[in-house]
């Protein structure tokens, strides 16, 4: 009894002949199906993640802040159209002492009621109680600060309230939705052993604010459909009498925002990485199928004598790569699964989830599945359709032999400067030349891909020179409680240690040009300031003109801004005045959307005195410990934050991550490479047998016919190095152009040494292709390779 039809049988013997090579293959269809599998997965995981732990706690949608409201102000509130829920609370600032760690910790301290659960943005417990009613000292720690300084339930800490120094008791340890991404004001980064949250008792914090009978705190969560922005727009109206900074809807919640930025940049990464490895792989197929059928125009000749028709010999070899790509694409499958699962845990313990809700649908498989399959298929088309239009008596037959001639002069300069190998090895890369130059193509592909990977560490290391050491001089910053008269900066400068001090302002703002508007944080500073130094991209100095604003270009291109355009400036704190201010200059920096303006200008518009909410201090390092002593027993600070904890911060997260995610990209274009490589070596080989016995035969050594094989591979791999730099170039642009988001922008900059190290990788893989070549022509069977028909 048959078990395997002819065609099936002979499909199992060519799949075992090429299994080298069809390995090759399928890895690379791999890479590219588990890039992008992971990266749909992650995104549907973390929209998943974040919509269920948002809607069981019970997220708000509007929030507000104001400096003192009345209670009573709620039931107004409440009848806005589209308000279902309202809760108000107490939300303020306060310097924590921490035993054995010295540098200063800033807390947010939130009110939750003391008789029943929060209505809204509720703490998800992790361990251990909220405060119980009446207790003064009872505390809930968010699980971040409490990781990051190993405290548990039942530990003390001393916290600095409102000038009093008070002990709290450890009494739970908790997450929040609104503390998914948990960064003090103004920060980029989290820093979890020096900004945390805590939870205490809604009157404990009432009375220790003045605050009895009132609120500077209200979110909202709307009915469905409600109109957000009108809901924003009549909140804003209400509170605006109470000290109100502009209400904000959920996209605008500083956590969520920076959740949803995260969202958007994985997209970008799904649109282009894959695309790259699902070319190439339909270029190797047609390699292989091209090469294999020209190796087999006998068999196809045989296949259609015994009376096999056009459409059955074409869908013999289209069932070929369907099962290269069909292994490709299942381990692309497991691959995609497990990277999405391990990134998707790198977010979730970044954003500090609760629950990790990784279920990734059919889809993103399915989709991925398709375009592979489709891919490889649309790559082994033309080699289907010769091998199908092939006639039998024209297939039985060699093919005509290749048209030679002398090439003259050009004849005797290779004689005289190569040897009979070289001339060899180089006739055979003109006599196909487009052949050689899509070989040379696929490798630089592979070259481009590593130079892209590489270069988020040149980018990294950029950005923390530029916007750290190059932009901000100063060691220390100090966030003061509220504004005061710019004469503190002398009271702060006489503290220990303190070299210089330099005084900002900043106010909250709504820009709007037209119908466009953003709200940002308008920076006043010195026109002759030397311990933050604003620099553009290409690290030149921008001066600050004594009038107008100095805008970032990413901020000015969302509100379609030219220089010298006014722009209406909604001021958000105190009497709320609306000025209209020339937009003096506008420069490129690749963190954040800063806007800055001349201090003096800034008090000028609104008609202040000098005033100061932010001092930068230069300080001595023998005496930074008794600075910190110092600014935490000043009423008037509220906030401390070290440059240098913000750089190390940064490199142990975003670095670090970034690390990760480099590896599996230059692993993946080493497998691009040496597929490339491999796969062209080999078919040469099988191509070339007979020619190379000959050599043998004729007494060339082993390592000498070898040279002529991997002499023309080594050609190719040298001629795709610098194209492979130039698209790395080219695609380092594309990607910069789609992650630029408000965050950040990543610099489109390639040091030498990225380019240098991209093609050793693509040498050594190159390299360990070609060993693996040369012990299969040492093992060469010269009789049963002779005996084969030309």
């Amino acid at each position: 009894m048959r078990l395997l039809h002819p065609l099936d049988a002979k499909l199992a013997r060519d799949l075992w002949r090429l299994r080298a090579q069809a390995l090759a293959i399928a890895l690379i269809i791999a890479s590219g199906v588990g890039v992008l599998c992971s990266s749909l997965a992650v995104v549907d995981a973390l929209l998943e993640t974040a919509t269920l732990f948002y809607e069981r706690q019970r997220f708000g949608d509007v929030f507000g802040n104001v400096t003192r409201a009345p209670r009573h102000l709620l039931t107004r509130i409440g009848d806005i159209p589209g308000v279902q829920v309202l809760e108000a609370r107490v939300v303020k600032h306060a310097t924590v002492e921490v035993e054995g760690f010295d540098d200063p910790v800033i807390a947010a301290l939130v009110s939750i009621p003391e008789d029943r659960a929060p209505v809204l943005n509720r703490p998800w417990l992790r361990r251990g109680t909220l405060p119980a009613p009446g207790q003064v000292d009872g505390a809930v720690l968010s699980e971040a600060f409490a990781d990051g300084h190993d405290l548990a339930v039942g530990d003390t800490l001393h916290a600095l309230i409102n000038g009093r120094r008070r002990a709290l008791r450890v009494t739970g340890i908790a997450l929040s939705p609104e503390y998914v991404y948990t960064i003090a004001p103004g920060g980029l980064l989290p820093d979890d052993r020096r900004f945390g949250v805590i939870w205490m008792g809604e009157e404990v914090l009432a009375a220790a604010f003045d605050l009895d009978g009132a609120f500077n705190d209200v979110s909202l969560v709307l009915a469905h459909g409600a109109d957000v922005d009108t809901v924003v727009h009549r909140l804003d109206a209400l509170l605006e009498p109470y000290g109100g900074t502009g209400a904000i809807a959920r996209e605008d919640q500083p956590s969520n925002w920076f959740v949803m930025n995260e969202i958007r940049q994985l997209r970008s990464m799904a649109g282009i990485l894959p695309t790259i490895f699902l070319v190439v792989a339909a270029f190797l197929t047609n390699m292989v199928l091209a090469r294999l059928i020209a190796t087999e125009r006998s068999e196809v000749g045989l296949l259609k004598a015994f009376g096999y028709g056009n459409v059955t010999v074409a869908w013999h070899y289209a069932k070929l790569v369907l099962m290269l790509a069909g292994a490709g694409v299942v381990l692309g499958w497991l691959f995609g699964w497990w990277l999405g699962r391990y990134s998707t845990v790198l977010y979730a313990d970044m954003f500090r989830f609760p629950t990790l809700y990784y279920h990734p649908g059919l889809q993103p498989f399915v989709l991925a599945g398709a375009v592979s399959l489709g891919a490889a298929l649309a790559g082994a088309l033309g080699a289907a359709r010769r091998a199908a239009r092939l006639p039998p008596a024209e297939a039985m037959r060699p093919p005509a032999p290749a048209v030679y001639r002398r090439a003259g002069r050009l004849s005797a300069a290779a004689r005289h400067w190569f040897d009979q190998l070289t001339r060899i090895v180089l006739r055979q890369l003109l006599r196909w030349p487009v052949r050689a130059l899509l070989t040379s193509t696929g490798v630089a592909a592979a070259v481009a891909v590593l130079v892209m990977s590489l270069q988020w560490l040149d980018a990294l290391e950029l950005m923390v020179d530029s916007f750290f050491f190059d932009q901000q001089r100063h060691d220390v910053m100090v966030s003061l409680v509220e504004d005061r008269p710019a004469s503190v900066r002398y009271e702060i400068a006489r503290l220990p240690g303190v070299l210089a001090v330099e005084a900002h302002r900043t106010v909250p703002a709504r820009l709007r040009n037209r119908h466009l508007s953003r709200r940002e944080a308008v920076i006043g500073v010195p026109g002759d300031g030397e311990l933050e130094v604003l620099k553009d991209a290409t690290g030149a100095r921008v001066p600050i003109p004594p009038d107008g604003l100095v805008m970032s270009r990413t901020l000015a291109d969302r509100l379609r801004l030219s220089r010298g355009d006014p722009v209406v400036v909604e001021v958000l704190e105190g009497s709320r005045p609306v000025i209209v201010v020339p937009v003096a200059a506008i420069f490129d920096t690749w963190i954040g959307t800063p806007v800055f303006i001349h201090r003096e200008a800034l008090d000028r518009a609104l008609g202040d005195p000098p005033t100061v909410d932010t001092l930068l201090l230069d300080v001595d390092p023998d005496h930074i410990l008794e600075l910190f002593d110092a600014l935490e027993a000043t009423p008037v600070v509220g906030a401390v934050t070290l440059r240098r904890a913000s750089v190390d911060n940064f490199d142990d997260t975003i670095a670090e991550n970034m690390l990760v995610f480099v590896t599996i990209y230059v692993s993946f274009a080493c497998t691009l490479a040496m597929g490339v490589v491999y796969n062209s070596m080999r078919i040469a080989l099988s191509e070339r047998g007979r020619e190379l016995a000959t050599l043998r035969v004729l007494g060339f050594t082993g390592g000498e016919v070898s040279y002529v094989l991997l002499g023309e591979a080594a050609l190719m791999v040298l001629v795709a190095l610098p194209i492979g730099c130039v698209l790395g170039a080219a695609l380092v642009e594309l990607m910069s152009a789609n992650f630029e988001t408000e965050l950040f922008r990543v610099p489109p900059v390639v040091a030498p040494s990225t380019y240098g190290m991209a093609m050793l990788v693509v040498l050594a893989s190159a390299v360990l292709c070609g060993v693996l070549v040369h012990r299969r022509v040492e093992r060469l069977d010269l009789i049963r390779v002779l005996k084969t028909r030309e």
